[in-house]
């Protein structure tokens, strides 16, 4: 009796040569709180009919690349001033839903002071948060295919970024078409750390966008981009799987099927077989279960974004998801340009993002009519290899 009473106790092992005795606490640990009911509502909210993602987690290196073409100096105040611009837009919310921000952009504020996620949340809009750190050469990789880095503290930075008031976040691998690649190898290392950052950010609130990125780079035909796609997306479905990841609570961010940007015989690819395409590759990858498929725009101008998205939700092809857009270049190109970092063009820029949005959320129900934004939105925006 007086050693059930103990607070902690010894248990005896027998081996063939000792024992052992292995010291155990009667305290248990504390029991992890179940997010499943609140990554469902996340997930449902971000990609309900007529809504999709901006993108805005542009790193300090990447946006700077856009402020030096409108020739305005890479510094916080100019990054904060075009965050807000975007972010203040007259009825932004009724066509976004979710806003991916970059960890400098979750601490910055309005100049009149109020914190950029307590504003999109004032707004119905869901602020989300991008996690990896981005991607290193796979050792041994003689193709100098990647994998994406960030997994070791990725668990105490989303737990930070769930108490900001961010609900979602994004993880990006890349992959690309070559000879020789993707190669098995670079598959599933970035199908086991997409499924793994899933895991995590899920124990942590936040609902995980899953982003596969095959590049459009190269010269190749819309049939290799699709059965590479195929591959790739069967392969982080089944990592998902492995891991235990809540399909419910997860959504889906990946490329298009086309043909390569160098491809002679881009041009003649329609939207409608792109579309098409790109819906058979979800159909043989992507459960039921999960709510949405968050497209990317991977160095398409804003108007092929548009007019693609638009044909997917046209097709009568099956399509048990939300199939929807998560654009960054796509949705801003313009806007930006728009702007040109003076004061007095906010308004002129406000009016470019919105009709932009409306635009895609149009093509996500299927009624976009085409030419919006004019000749500026046809110009192709392909940047080689292309990083965050």
């Amino acid at each position: 009796a007086n050693t059930i009473a103990r607070k902690s106790k010894k248990k005896k092992f027998r081996n063939n040569k000792k024992h052992i005795f292995i010291k155990t606490s009667s305290t248990h640990k504390m029991e992890k709180k179940d997010f499943r009911k609140e990554l469902v509502e996340t997930a449902n909210t971000i990609a309900r009919r007529g809504f999709g993602i901006l993108a805005a987690d542009e790193s300090t290196g990447t946006i700077g690349k856009r402020l030096d073409a409108i020739k305005l100096e890479n510094n916080e105040e100019n990054r904060r001033a075009y965050r807000e611009l975007l972010f203040t837009t007259p009825d932004f919310e009724k066509y976004i839903s979710g806003v991916i921000l970059y960890e400098e952009t979750v601490k910055q504020s309005t100049k009149d002071g109020k914190n950029f996620v307590e504003l999109l949340r004032s707004k119905g809009v869901v602020p989300g948060i991008k996690l990896d750190r981005g991607t290193q050469v796979l050792p041994g990789n003689t193709n100098g295919e990647t994998a994406t880095m960030g997994l070791d503290d990725l668990a105490k930075r989303a737990k930070e970024f769930y108490e900001r008031g961010c609900r979602f976040t994004k993880w990006r691998a890349v992959l690309k078409i070559a000879d020789g690649c993707p190669s098995e190898q670079a598959i599933q290392e970035n199908a086991w750390g997409l499924a793994r950052y899933a895991s995590i950010c899920q124990e942590n609130g936040l609902v995980p966008i899953v982003e596969p990125e095959v590049l459009a780079d190269g010269d190749h035909d819309i049939e290799t981009c699709q059965r590479v796609s195929e591959k790739v997306i069967a392969a982080v479905t089944k990592a998902l799987h492995d891991n235990n990841v809540f399909l419910e609570g997860a959504l889906l961010k990946p490329n298009m099927i086309t043909p390569g940007t160098s491809n002679p015989n881009r041009a003649k690819v329609t939207p409608q077989e792109i579309g098409e395409r790109t819906i058979i590759v979800m159909q043989r990858t992507v459960p039921v279960s999960m709510p949405g498929i968050m497209f990317l725009s991977g160095g398409q101008s804003e108007e092929e974004a548009t007019l693609n998205l638009n044909a997917m939700n046209q097709s009568t092809l099956k399509k048990p998801w939300s199939l929807s857009f998560s654009y960054g270049r796509a949705l801003q190109h313009s806007t930006i340009r728009a702007w040109a970092g003076q004061p007095e063009n906010v308004t002129k820029a406000q009016e470019t993002l919105i009709a932009r949005a409306k635009a895609n959320s149009d093509a996500q129900l299927g009624k976009y009519e085409g030419g919006v934004g004019g000749k500026g939105a046809s110009e192709s925006l392909v940047v080689s290899n292309y990083v965050y």
